[in-house]
């Protein structure tokens, strides 16, 4: 009986982590290092000064070079544009968060606090990375949160723009998806706790072959399309799919939870969440418990993860409950929480609006 159980756990996780926009995966060594081996925070009494940033990576293949210059051109000081919503802060304005090594553009907004929870509640961040062949830097382009409450029998998936412009402590005020990249999930889970008042118990970070293996292994999806999309494929001119159920096999639902040409992150946000729900669909159509040992094979080759046994096991009464409704609660940081700016490098970024996106994460962890 706790085999079968834990086969439709990594079946359930199986569904949600396909359509985290997956790429090539780094190494778990990689992946699971502290980012608190190599913090550098401002030295008492610091000024908005550059200050050139030389972390030290974890391992060759982790850290991507081009972090590092990023992170000193937009060191650079700049007048503070009018329309951002920041306040002038104090240079100690992260409380007991570590400070900047680098000086951002913009003020460092205060931590958010951690939102109260159900007793139980796990949190699990489902990433994609944007890494290439024999590229060692990635960056997560895909960040969805999954949040599990066994005891009310609910699942909840939140998703965050990449290009969200957050403080990442102990770093600077930079891109979410570069988070991880320089400090391993340790500096992304911390991130999030003080820009969204979460911080993830664990991670899967996973790439598009186990997207593709697990779409075609179950015969395909049929995708119930929310607005039309007309964009750039390979070996197409321009590939359209229009508002309605369509069928996708796995190349054209990778293209289609990858597509960013034509809209933007928020939308690409959207986009995956509706596989996700068709993915899940069809599991249950066909029995999917059937094809576990298939998907187990597919999971242990392409995931990393920190997830263990112990936590599949206690998650297996959720796993039942989620079998019989169907009930996946779906949200976003979305264009109600962000405005665009122009950082100080020239790069467009989507700045978070608080209260909006309080507002949310409230409904996504904070349940009667």
């Amino acid at each position: 009986m706790k085999k079968t159980g834990i086969l439709i756990i990594i079946l359930i996780i199986l569904i949600i982590v396909a359509c985290s926009l997956p790429m090539m995966y780094a190494s778990p060594q990689s992946i699971l290092s502290g980012w608190k081996d190599h913090l550098l925070s401002a030295a008492p009494g610091s000024t908005p000064t550059p200050t050139p940033f030389q972390p030290i990576p974890p391992t060759p293949l982790y850290l991507p070079t081009n972090i590092a210059s990023n992170a000193t051109a937009d060191a650079s000081v700049a007048t503070p544009d009018p329309a951002l919503m920041f306040t002038p802060t104090p240079a100690n304005s992260w409380g007991d968060y570590a400070g900047p090594s680098v000086w951002p553009d913009v003020d460092v907004p205060p931590p958010a606090g951690i939102l109260s929870h159900p007793d139980g509640q796990v949190n699990i961040l489902l990433l994609g990375s944007d890494q290439r062949p024999n590229d060692g830097g990635f960056r997560t382009d895909t960040i969805q949160l999954l949040t599990i409450n066994p005891h009310e029998g609910t699942v909840k998936l939140t998703s965050f723009p990449r290009d969200l412009y957050v403080y990442i402590p102990g770093y600077t005020v930079q891109r979410i998806n570069t988070a991880m990249g320089w400090g391993g999930f340790d500096a992304l889970a911390i991130t999030m706790e003080y820009n969204f008042g979460v911080k993830p118990d664990y991670f899967l970070l996973i790439n598009f072959w186990s997207f593709k293996a697990v779409i075609d292994s179950i015969g395909g999806v049929t995708v119930q399309i929310g607005q039309d999309l007309c964009d750039q494929r390979d070996s197409y001119e321009n590939y359209c799919v229009y508002q309605g159920a369509m069928w996708m096999d796995g190349e054209t639902a990778l293209w289609y939870v990858r597509s960013r040409y034509a809209t933007g992150d928020i939308d690409r946000g959207r986009r995956q969440q509706e596989v996700l729900q068709a993915i899940f669909e069809q599991l249950l159509s066909l029995d999917g418990l059937g094809r576990a040992p298939e998907l187990y094979e597919i999971y242990q080759q392409y995931v990393t993860t920190n997830l263990d046994f112990d936590v599949l096991l206690n998650l297996l009464p959720i796993a039942s409950h989620l079998a019989d409704t169907q009930e996946v609660g779906r949200y976003t940081i979305g264009d109600a929480q962000v405005y665009d700016w122009t950082n100080t490098n020239g790069a467009m970024v989507l700045v978070p609006i608080r209260e909006s996106v309080m507002g949310v994460m409230r409904q996504v962890i904070s349940e009667p």
